[in-house]
């Protein structure tokens, strides 16, 4: 799995539907969520913008706010009662305004366009990633093992070729 850029980086033409967007997503995380949601929102956003042609140059911006957090929600099982946080699909539609199908279907479009899926490392919560079995696992001779339980040497090579978040050993320094 590669990992893609987390970079915030939008092009110019776009720039001001990027702002618009992210006005919403960074006001509503600050407010229901965390910090977290809110700079995946805004990489989601920039990643969608960086799209040729980006979905979000139609439509409207609430809803693609909305989407994109639910999105992103899906992936981080927001929508979980034993998370933290937690909160229902239907709560976040309503805090942006939109209908529940409607941000339903604007978050697939979202996932479907930055490939995401339920605990995608790419798109996982940081502080949540040593629980994320899927950021772990690496082939190695063919076969699929959790690379925590490798020598650093391997853990190195790993983490060079992007298939692992972080040198687990180095999270304590």
């Amino acid at each position: 799995m590669a990992k893609i850029s987390k970079s915030e980086r939008v092009p110019k033409k776009i720039k001001s539907r990027f702002d618009e967007i992210v006005a919403l997503t960074d006001s509503f995380c600050k407010e229901h969520l965390d910090e977290e949601y809110a700079r995946l929102a805004r990489q989601a956003t920039a990643a969608l913008c960086r799209k040729r042609p980006s979905p979000l140059e139609r439509g409207s911006v609430d809803v693609w706010a909305c989407g994109i957090v639910y999105a992103l929600g899906t992936v981080n099982f927001l929508f979980d009662k034993s998370q933290d946080p937690y909160m229902s699909a239907g709560e976040l539609c309503e805090g942006f305004g939109v209908k529940k199908r409607t941000g339903a279907a604007k978050a697939k479009i979202v996932r479907d366009t930055l490939s995401m899926f339920q605990m995608d490392p790419n798109w996982y919560r940081p502080s949540q990633m040593d629980d994320n079995i899927m950021a772990w696992m690496i082939m190695v001779n063919g076969l699929i093992v959790d690379a925590r339980s490798l020598p650093r040497e391997i853990q190195e090579i790993a983490y060079e070729k992007g298939l692992i978040p972080y040198i687990p050993a180095d999270q304590g320094d």
